[in-house]
């Protein structure tokens, strides 16, 4: 005898498997008693034996595949619910089984105890619907009337002949209205996509005489104009001699779970701060973008768009800042590009830009150029006015790659080529770029083990005194032995070591290093001189940089008066709100503050009265050309004369010849650093000029 709660399940996958069956035999959850196959001709046999009530199988099994697996199962028990497991990219052929006679789907990537139960037990009562209404018509009223989905039956003239009160309510419609009537006349559908008319299900089951199921994006106009998207399941209904004598169809809203699968498949393919495109979209599109190129030898342009400097923002501001500079950055992006283009974020601060049909590579060029000349605009977030540069790597498709990773590949790689351009610019990939890149992402990854292998060393310079010829300070320099390539001039590593973060690790280690070297020479009775370290914008805007600082001058024991940090104007400018905060508390320390490269950037003398800064170090550009160009004189001189009327100590860097330790002399400079007084050196050389002096004195 069959029992309606004996479910017989057909699944392959055991892990799944026994997820579905957890989920039913929880008697919290549900009472059903479950027969478990791995097999077809397993799940055949149990069907032959006449006890199962409910058949739930999923039409990927070792022994069967696809709608042949349902067809077989149906034909060996037509009068047993069938309820199909499928997967979101094999949806089509769940809704293939409906129309031959399943009476429900579900999908796996959506299913847990709750949804699964729930279906189940909707199946079991539109199969009990079903029953009642062949057997017996006025006990079938007062259940349809109990249970939670609509139903609708129609004559074979088409006319309707009973809904229930769900129904009544979905449609607009009362029963005594509604009996009599045609039935497009009260269950009005359209095709959600289309909009046009949708094949009505009951006149199809009767003419058919068998099972049907809705359009998948059926939407059910009800009386008063209001729209339902419905699913359902339509069934001829007999008489007791076989003959079809109308059909009932059991139907239900799913207008909130349709806009559930809506919503997230939009959320699969989009991000969430921009909602642009992601990165999965984006391949898609670029996918069939180069299909239709290569079928029309037309041309198409990928452009990666990388912010400048983002990182500083986000450490000094705030990830939430960041986030909103970020979406203004994408409103820009897309008000630039046309409405065929494709606009996308990767991930932090990168973006893709798919340029589809292109004509010239001209008119991409255009385009980099209007997008960065947009960006470069200010930004007003929450009170600051933000100002962001964009560097952007342009591939062409067929030159630069064939499939959409070697595009995205191609115009990454132009993107750092831009970037060591000096940012702020576009630049078209060229095929000596990869070659590049390799050894870039080579000695990247030579820089990341350096610090563990004990490769870095550092070197010291002495600073003088113009006037007495005394050691006023030393300068900490970070050299790079690496043991297979030698040593690593710092121009080509440290703007590595910003871009990848291992900055902040490495300035740490030379931040310790340097603290540590100085209180030892303080200890064995040396010079009492400062100690300088070049300090990079990712470091000074690092979240727990001054933390850090602190520590070290803990644990090393040394004085902070005797710890100075050298930056840049271009640090300093970038935020100058979180600049002065950031000085103010290392002040608050009692380290010194030193302005490097100093006439180089864009400092302005209100902006310097606001930085708590000791000394101005002169670019040694400047220094250069004093005894030859009288405008860089000049400039120099009028330089010195600020800084005195700042209060602010000078320091010349560069200084290389007797003329222009003269020049600096007479002009007033306090301090001076460069080859005409030492070069860098190692600590144990270091430690004997601290003893005897510099050799050259101020009068030589």
């Amino acid at each position: 005898m069959m029992n309606r709660n004996k479910l017989l399940l057909i699944e392959g996958d055991s892990t799944e498997g026994k997820l579905i069956l957890e989920a039913l035999v929880d008697p919290r959850a549900s009472s059903f008693d479950v027969d478990w196959v791995r097999l077809l001709s397993d799940g055949l046999k149990r069907l032959g034996e006449r006890k199962t009530g409910l058949v739930l199988l999923d039409l990927c099994l070792p022994d069967s595949e696809g709608i042949a697996t349902f067809e077989k199962v149906f034909a060996a028990a037509p009068h047993i619910p069938i309820v199909v497991l499928s997967r979101l990219n094999d949806e089509s052929t769940a809704n293939e089984s409906l129309k031959r006679g399943a009476y429900d789907y579900l999908l796996k990537d959506h299913l847990d105890r709750y949804t699964l139960t729930r279906a189940l037990r909707h199946v079991i009562e539109r199969k009990g619907v079903e029953d009642v209404l062949f057997n017996e018509k006025e006990h079938a009223q007062v259940t349809l009337n109990s249970i939670g989905d609509a139903v609708l039956s129609m004559d074979i003239s088409g006319n309707v002949t009973y809904i229930n009160r769900v129904g009544e309510t979905m449609t607009g419609w009362s029963r005594q209205e509604a009996v009599g009537r045609p039935l497009a006349e009260v269950f009005q559908i359209i095709d959600g996509t289309t909009r046009k008319p949708a094949r009505n299900p009951l006149e199809e089951a009767i003419l058919e005489n068998q099972v049907i199921g809705l359009n998948p994006t059926c939407v059910l106009i009800r009386r008063d104009g209001l729209e339902l998207a419905i699913e359902d399941s339509t069934a001829p209904v007999r008489d007791r001699f076989g003959q079809v004598t109308g059909a009932v169809i059991v139907f239900r809203d799913v207008s909130a779970s349709r806009a559930m699968t809506i919503k997230m498949s939009h959320l699969a393919q989009h991000d969430s701060l921009t909602d642009l495109p992601n990165r999965v979209l984006l391949t898609d599109r670029l996918t069939q973008a180069i299909s239709l190129a290569r079928r029309t030898s037309e041309q198409l342009v990928v452009l990666f768009l990388d912010l400048d400097h983002f990182k500083n923002i986000n450490d000094s501001l705030g990830h939430a800042i960041g986030d909103k500079l970020l979406q203004s950055v994408a409103q820009r992006l897309v008000a630039c590009a046309r409405h065929s283009d494709t606009v996308s974020r990767q991930g932090g601060d990168e973006f893709v830009v798919l340029l589809p049909q292109i004509g010239r590579a001209a008119d991409a060029a255009v385009l980099a150029q209007k997008m960065i000349t947009a960006l470069a605009a200010p930004h007003t977030i929450a009170g600051n006015e933000l100002r962001i540069n964009a560097s952007i790597g342009i591939s062409r498709y067929p030159n630069d790659g064939q499939d959409a990773e070697s595009l995205l590949k191609s115009a990454d790689t132009a993107m750092y080529y831009a970037k060591k351009k000096g940012r702020n610019n576009f630049q078209f990939f060229k095929a000596d770029m990869a070659t590049r890149a390799a050894a870039r992402q080579s000695l990247e990854g030579l820089l990341g083990r350096a610090l563990e292998r004990h490769e870095f060393v550092l070197h010291y310079q002495p600073k003088v005194d113009l006037q007495t010829g005394e050691i006023t300070g030393i300068e900490a320099l970070l050299r790079w032995l690496q043991p297979d390539r030698g040593p690593i001039p710092p121009l080509q590593f440290v703007p590595i070591a910003e871009e990848s973060g291992l900055i902040v690790p490495i300035g740490r280690w030379v931040l310790r290093e340097a603290c540590t070297q100085l209180r030892a020479w303080l200890e064995v009775g040396l010079r009492r001189v400062s100690v300088a370290v070049n300090l990079s914008g990712v470091e000074f805007r690092a979240k727990h940089f001054l933390e850090g600082v602190r520590t070290i001058l803990e644990e090393t024991r040394l004085e902070p008066r005797f710890l100075e940090f050298e930056l840049t104007e271009s640090v300093l400018m970038n935020h100058v709100e979180g600049s002065v905060s950031r000085l103010q508390a290392l002040k608050a320390l009692g380290v010194q503050l030193t302005v490097d490269d100093f006439g180089t950037g864009y400092s302005s003398l209100s902006y310097l009265r606001r930085f708590p800064i000791d000394a101005l170090k002169l670019d040694q550009f400047f220094i250069h050309h004093i005894t030859a160009d009288p405008k860089e004189a000049a400039i120099i001189s009028a330089v010195i004369d600020m800084g005195k009327k700042l209060k602010q100590r000078v320091i010349a860097e560069g200084v290389e010849t007797r003329e222009q330790r003269n020049f600096l002399q007479v002009h007033g400079c306090g301090e001076g650093q460069g080859y005409y007084f030492s070069h860098p050196m190692a600590a144990e050389e270091c430690a004997k000029l601290l003893r005897t002096g510099i050799a050259k004195t101020v009068s030589d």
